[in-house]
């Protein structure tokens, strides 16, 4: 499908039941379940089906459980469908499931390593020290001048779509950044419910011990290239995907960017594979022309083949 791309939902995405649905329908979403709960040693089905809420919402585990049932959903389309995409991405965390559908990881491995970042970026920043808020109506270049100016550790972290850019670094200085975006004219400021100062210098002790967790993972060249965060540039070698998935925990992910790039090279429908409808938002709000799907049950499934029969480009 030469006018389509796979995209890969990132932490916050999650919501208690999430993947129940493709387990009880489809025998491929259930393997998927075994495996990446045997790999970690937690029942992860039942996980996401009965919580508690706040054990599924804690970083680690929010991290292995969200690229299950991304992954869970790419394999129900492929065993139903065949499908495969001209282009895969995924935002933050989702870039995980991405690589893994372009089975760059394979699963066990996968479920694995993203439990270890999740715990990483955890232990880098003390719990209540770090935090994420969301800028709306205003200007990169502006936002970039308030958050030099703040004493404190405070930069651009999510660069998602026109109007939206979410800022990450200590506590105090996110707190101080929006009430001087909001005084220069920002229409909203919303402080995220995370702990964790995603994408920011403060990343940096997580940033090393996940390289070195990376090179014990083993991993292979795409089979479909993979759009990454950190550049917004194509990427398809192990190497290189692997230097993308290290860069993108200090540095912001350049979502509209990528997304921007991939309607340039002619992709016209995007597929959301997982939980929730975060990315597809995004997307209408890059660009309306584009047709967005999301996959995170059985009616998801029908309704893809209702509207693209048989994969056909449309």
């Amino acid at each position: 499908m030469q006018n389509t791309a796979f995209v890969f939902p990132g932490q916050g995405s999650q919501s208690l039941g999430m993947g129940i649905d493709l387990v009880q329908n489809f025998v491929e979403a259930r393997r998927v379940f075994e495996e990446a709960s045997d790999a970690v040693h937690v029942d992860l089905f039942h996980l996401c089906a009965t919580g508690p809420v706040e054990e599924l919402n804690r970083t680690e585990m929010t991290q292995a459980a969200l690229l299950t049932t991304s992954i869970a959903a790419s394999r129900v389309l492929y065993s139903e469908t065949g499908w495969e995409p001209a282009y895969v991405a995924g935002h933050s965390l989702g870039e995980y499931s991405a690589v893994t559908s372009a089975r760059g990881f394979h699963l066990a491995d996968a479920v694995s390593l993203v439990r270890k970042r999740g715990a990483y970026m955890q232990e880098a920043v003390p719990e209540g020290e770090g935090a994420m808020a969301a800028i709306l109506g205003m200007e990169l270049a502006r936002l970039k001048e308030i958050c030099a100016k703040v004493d404190g550790v405070v930069v651009p972290a999510n660069l998602n779509c026109p109007g939206q850019i979410v800022i990450s670094g200590e506590r105090g200085a996110v707190e101080t950044a929006g009430e001087h975006a909001k005084e220069e004219g920002a229409k909203r400021v919303v402080l995220l419910p995370v702990s964790v100062p995603s994408h920011s210098p403060l990343m940096e002790p997580a940033s090393e011990r996940l390289q070195e967790a990376l090179k014990a993972t083993p991993m292979e060249d795409l089979v479909v290239p993979l759009m990454n965060n950190v550049a917004a540039e194509v990427v398809r070698s192990a190497d290189a995907v692997r230097d993308g998935l290290v860069r993108q925990l200090t540095s912001p992910l350049r979502w509209e960017e990528s997304i921007r790039e991939m309607i340039a090279r002619e992709i016209e429908i995007f597929i959301e594979l997982g939980p929730g409808k975060v990315l597809s938002n995004l997307i209408r709000r890059i660009d309306r022309k584009v047709r967005v799907f999301n996959l995170a049950d059985a009616e998801g499934l029908k309704t893809l083949q209702k509207q693209i029969p048989a994969g056909r480009e449309v």
